[in-house]
């Protein structure tokens, strides 16, 4: 390997997008290289060894771990078999939140009909729900609720307009009908409720997480960075990454505020659309991954992604549509709920997943997103380590394209190096070089990253040599191909990528 290789020619004076196009026609990905995560909800359906293996062949590169329903104990447990059965995936632990939700429907739920007549109870006196009484968690709010409120249950396909009062419930008439199974969960106007985030289960259920070594927490219904950063001092200095759920329109006006507090965000589709008009759902979606990719974070594009294959073998033809204006927004992962967690078949909505993505990222325009980012965007003052981050890697994405590079190999331990130049979504493979197998796991999370772990070195030529060594090895590059490396110092008291080489393998 020959660190010696001669400087990229001069750019033409009006160099612009249409140059760099021009240069990334030769780095045109492959479409067996899928570059999107795919976020797998487990659940009753997918519990198996058998079947967790299966998804994780099929494509699942994270694994979602919601503790809204069950003990933290069973969590544990299910934390324990994906561990084993799909060591490489990381683990997405989703904190329930402030989240009020009914009593259980009966198996096989209840098909609510409109115009038809139930009542709302307290929880406490309703423990099961049927198809004319509906209890609900908190029993405050039903004796909150009065004549003309409106009601959402699950996420919002199911809604009632409250039409008066009966003893200590609340009577309500169905507008929108639908089927309700399961513990959905339950929306009422703001002003009847006011619940904080994080609750204290919230809190205790992290301390069982973070020993556990969990790669990554989802936070519910934040409304503003203090949340993320009340959740981030509970965590008491551990690498696991927060991620905030974006579903209240608090969140929505705090964006970039949260965004700078937090490691990767989630477009958490149900909830907000229940908060805010729906047809404003599309735009906050395309906004909040723009913004999160911009920050450096990775952004998670959620709920009823391919809902129809809760019980068909194919999704519609719509819903493969919203997959991949997904894609095409920019999101680093998009994710199954219902479909891999109580879904009939959760290996065959994977693969199907994997395949629509596939296709997809063929006609992402690679070098018009990564054009259009620019250091300036990332938060923080002009000599912060993010910053300079920011900077380093710029160039690299840029020198990757001119020298029409194999791979960009970003060396890192916290994986904030490969974070950083995945947001500018390159063409060519992103190789994360890493001594922490922690890390390795976090990455899954991140567009276009692969891993591959490596030995501790004690300088920075060392760091380079051994990632060139690791990625050539992994068949990233071969004799004759230039790769482009991301490196800092590690004897740094605060790690910052500022280094950049580019190698000749030889």
């Amino acid at each position: 390997m020959d660190p010696d290789v001669p400087a990229p020619s001069p750019r033409p004076a009006a160099a612009g997008p249409r140059y760099l196009r021009e240069v990334a026609a030769r780095a045109t990905p492959r479409a067996d290289r899928r570059r999107t995560r795919i976020v797998a909800t487990v659940g009753p359906a997918s519990d198996s060894p058998a079947t967790l293996a299966a998804m994780a062949e099929a494509g699942m590169d994270v694994a979602r771990v919601p503790l809204a329903h069950g003990s933290i104990g069973e969590a544990l447990e299910r934390v324990r078999r994906i561990r084993t059965a799909a060591p490489t995936a990381a683990i997405l632990a989703d904190l329930p939140g402030p989240k009020i939700r009914t009593s259980a429907f009966a198996e096989g739920g209840v098909l609510f009909e409109a115009g038809a007549e139930v009542l709302l109870l307290p929880g406490s006196t309703c423990p099961e729900s049927t198809a004319t009484r509906i209890g609900v968690g908190l029993d405050e709010i039903v004796a909150g609720l009065a004549e003309g409120d409106q009601v959402a249950l699950g996420d919002g396909g199911v809604s009632l307009r409250v039409v008066g009062r009966s003893g200590d419930g609340a009577r309500a008439e169905v507008e929108s009908p639908g089927r309700l199974q399961g513990r959905p969960g339950v929306t009422v106007p703001t002003s009847r409720i006011q619940l904080a985030t994080p609750t204290t289960d919230d809190l205790s259920r992290l301390e069982a997480l973070v020993r556990e070594g969990i790669d990554l927490v989802a936070v519910s219904f934040v409304r503003s960075a203090a949340d993320m950063l009340a959740v981030r001092a509970a965590l008491g200095g551990s690498s696991t990454m927060l991620c905030a759920k974006i579903e209240t329109p608090e969140a929505i006006a705090d964006l970039d505020a949260i965004l700078g507090v937090s490691d990767s965000v989630m477009v958490a589709r149900g909830d907000l659309g229940v908060r805010v008009p729906l047809e404003d759902v599309p735009h906050h979606q395309k906004r909040i991954i723009r913004s999160g990719v911009r920050f450096g974070r990775p952004v998670i594009t959620a709920t009823q992604m391919l809902e129809s294959m809760l019980a068909a073998p194919v999704p519609t033809r719509a819903e493969v549509t919203d997959v991949a204006n997904a894609v095409l927004d920019g999101s680093s992962a998009v994710m199954l709920s219902g479909e891999t967690a109580v879904g009939r078949d959760p290996v065959r909505a994977v693969a199907t997943m994997a395949r629509i993505v596939a296709r997809t990222e063929l006609d992402f325009d690679y070098v018009s997103w990564g054009a259009g980012l620019g250091v300036q965007e990332i938060a923080g003052s002009p000599s912060s380590p993010p910053r300079i981050t920011a900077a380093i890697t710029g160039a690299g994405w840029r020198a990757a394209l001119e020298q029409d590079a194999a791979a960009i190999i970003a060396c890192t331990r916290s994986g904030e190096t490969a974070r950083m130049i995945s947001r500018f979504r390159p063409s060519m493979p992103i190789v994360a070089a890493t001594p922490s197998l922690h890390t390795a796991r976090q990455l899954a999370l991140s567009w276009g990253v692969d891993a591959l772990l490596v030995r501790e070195s004690a300088s920075t030529d060392d760091i380079v040599w051994f990632a060139v060594q690791e990625t050539v090895a992994a068949g990233y590059a071969k004799a004759g191909d230039v790769v482009v490396v991301l490196a800092g110092s590690p004897n740094e008291p605060e790690p910052v990528t500022d280094t950049l080489r580019i190698v000749r393998v030889t």
